[in-house]
């Protein structure tokens, strides 16, 4: 029983915190001299009004669902990888490489390639630089991660810019990936395609891995207590590489999905910053898989209604920026609710 009600208490914090941020972002629409209700109503319609909104809505959530997953991975294993950014860059990179530069496959195959490459390649860009040196130096992958995000912006900025993979023309973008390459659409008109199925895919891997594997079991082992697990035989370097790598892997599958899927090629402004707006998803949703879907729809509808908003009730889109920062003020003081809850608990107790 106590542990159904901590993990009740658990998923009850981060919704406190989006209820509060709607409610302290309605102030300010007040404040400005706009009405709230209204505003909501639109930025809801916005997101889900329409079959068409909701499309849109799930594909602007699809990549935050699966760096989402990737930043989870890390955080559970006591890493904190922020570089999901760059991650995502190098495996849009290496999809779109193959993508184009690969003929001659079935579509499936060719699609399975690409994603493999992306893949593998955001998983080596989180292993090998951040997770060897986390592991053998010391070096904290804040740093780290960070750093190889700005690596990964400018090596995509060189290979488009006059580089190996700009397309004939004055364009810093790259040739067209092949159409066998293509992920089938889900909804006609919309950037929806299968790639919500891939996330979705991601999440069960992704809880299969933490929760059902040896891997996973060392990787929480390492997240509690790195110090116990090295005590109880768990190599916690080898572990802190393949956890980075891990997460790597699924913040380039997001990159890969983008290009398979939405945009068929890779251009020099190619993410909206879906690896660091993955590190608020994360966190709202406690790192569970599960709940890193939920968190990502919620930031996928409040991009997508965010427009909507704008044009119906005359709210500036900017607004939506409040209420997703003051979400990440709740999430981060998440031990405030917590006492406020443990007080308001206690009095009902005293009262009885």
């Amino acid at each position: 029983m106590r542990g159904a009600t901590g993990r009740w208490r658990a998923a009850l914090i981060p919704l406190l915190a989006v209820l509060l941020s709607l409610l302290i972002g309605a102030v300010v629409m007040l404040a400005s001299g706009y009405n709230p209700l209204p505003a909501y109503a639109a930025l809801f319609v916005g997101a889900f009004g329409t079959p068409f909104n909701i499309a849109t809505t799930l594909a602007h959530s699809v990549p935050l669902m699966l760096t989402g997953l990737g930043v989870a991975v890390a955080f559970r294993s006591g890493l904190f990888n922020i570089g999901a950014e760059g991650q995502f860059w190098v495996g849009s990179i290496a999809t779109t490489w193959v993508g184009y530069a690969v003929g001659g496959l079935p579509p499936a195959l060719h699609v399975a390639l690409a994603l493999l490459a992306g893949a593998v390649a955001g998983a080596l860009w989180g292993a090998l630089v951040p997770g060897l040196l986390k592991a053998y130096t010391g070096a904290h992958e804040v740093i780290t991660t960070m750093m190889m995000t700005y690596v990964a912006i400018q090596l995509s900025h060189f290979l488009l810019e006059g580089g190996p993979m700009q397309a004939p023309g004055y364009t810093p973008v790259s040739p067209d990936i092949r159409p066998s390459a293509f992920l089938p659409l889900l909804v006609p008109r919309t950037q929806l395609s299968a790639g919500l199925f891939i996330a979705l895919g991601a999440a069960v891997i992704a809880w299969l891995i933490l929760e059902r594997t040896t891997l996973g079991y060392r990787m929480r082992a390492v997240g509690f207590n790195a110090r116990a697990a090295a005590y109880a035989g768990i190599d916690v370097a080898a572990t802190t590489v393949l956890a980075l790598g891990l997460s790597g892997a699924f913040a380039g599958v997001a990159g890969a999905v983008e290009v398979l899927g939405v945009n068929h090629r890779l251009y020099d402004s190619f993410t909206a910053g879906y690896g660091f707006t993955a590190i608020v998803v994360a966190l709202l949703a406690k790192n569970d898989p599960w709940a890193t879907l939920g968190a990502a729809l919620l930031f996928g509808a409040l991009s997508t209604g965010a427009s909507y908003m704008q044009l119906s009730a005359g709210v500036p889109s900017q607004l939506v920026d409040v209420v997703q920062g003051i979400i990440i003020f709740f999430i981060a003081a998440d031990a405030i609710i917590a006492w406020l809850l443990r007080r308001s608990r206690n009095r009902k107790e005293v009262a009885a």
